[in-house]
């Protein structure tokens, strides 16, 4: 690990897409972590793979993308993760998402410990802590990152595979939040906050000392919500092939801008265009234009 750019973490599932056409990489840890790198940091993907086929193409699709899998695990007798995948005619997909499978078997040790204090941001979800052994991992890693270490909570709320003490634990843990505006009156109702945008998410953020949190609402934009203001962003007019990896591309150039110590307008506007552009692209982990990365 190189100290001279940034040590971008993404930690949790990593799994097959299948869309109708075929499959993706996917799992936004993934494809967050794929992201940052893309973006100039040295990205890492700490999960599990299955003994299997489709496990060993996933180890070889990251390595294709540049990414490090000295930590990405093999979980004996699981399966590799997949997940069926259906995307409606404005390009927004639908996930059924099969479990038991190598992710939600995500194991401590202690070469983890390492990583983690080399971390200069970390991703994680709600998704990979369903299990009792991948979330007591991915709460450990957090909790041996530096103090000044972005902790990013991505919302991620997916069929039935949440509670709210899980998100409140999590919170308490993190200092950035990124939701969409589907999983935000969720969020509000759990936690017995105002729904309203941005009075509810002010006050979301006073709650647990967030330094930032992000909610992306696909063609309306997105807000950026700090203690210090906020800062909107509207949306952008392209050609949706699908969304699937956007937010994940959002939330990898908001950690990116943050550590390079960048402007916020500035770094949500970039955040904003690279993900727009995913829109317009098959699949999560797509090439990004080198204009873009300019």
């Amino acid at each position: 690990m190189s100290k001279s750019i940034p040590v971008i973490v993404g930690i949790g599932e990593v799994l097959w897409d299948i869309f109708p056409g075929g499959r993706q990489l996917g799992g936004a840890p993934a494809n967050f972590a794929y992201h940052a790198h893309a973006q100039g940091a040295e990205g890492f993907i700490v999960s599990a793979v299955g003994d299997d086929d489709l496990g060993r193409e996933i180890v070889e699709r990251l390595q294709y993308l540049g990414l490090d899998t000295r930590f990405l695990q093999t979980a004996r007798n699981r399966p590799t993760g997949t997940v069926s995948v259906e995307v409606d005619l404005s390009g927004k997909p639908k996930y059924v998402i099969h479990d038991n499978v190598a992710w939600d078997h995500i194991t401590w040790d202690e070469t983890l410990t390492e990583l983690a204090l080399a971390a200069d941001a970390v991703c994680l979800g709600t998704l990979a802590q369903r299990s009792f052994i991948s979330r007591s991992t991915i709460l450990a890693f957090v909790q041996h990152t530096r103090p000044e270490c972005l902790r990013i909570f991505d919302l991620n709320l997916r069929q039935h595979f949440y509670q709210r003490d899980l998100i409140d634990t999590t919170l308490q843990v993190c200092n950035l939040l990124k939701m969409n505006d589907d999983e935000w009156p969720m969020l509000a109702k759990m936690l017995e906050l105002d729904p309203s945008i941005p009075e509810g998410i002010i006050d979301l953020t006073k709650r647990y000392e967030l330094r930032l949190v992000a909610l992306t609402q696909g063609a309306q934009g997105s807000l950026l919500v700090t203690t210090d203001g906020l800062d909107p962003q509207p949306g952008r007019n392209v050609q949706v092939v699908d969304t699937v990896g956007a937010g994940d591309a959002f939330t990898a150039s908001l950690a990116i801008g943050l550590l390079r110590g960048q402007a916020l307008p500035q770094v949500h506007s970039r955040a904003a265009q690279i993900a727009a552009y995913v829109c317009t692209q098959s699949g999560g982990t797509p090439p990004i234009p080198k204009e873009l990365l300019a």
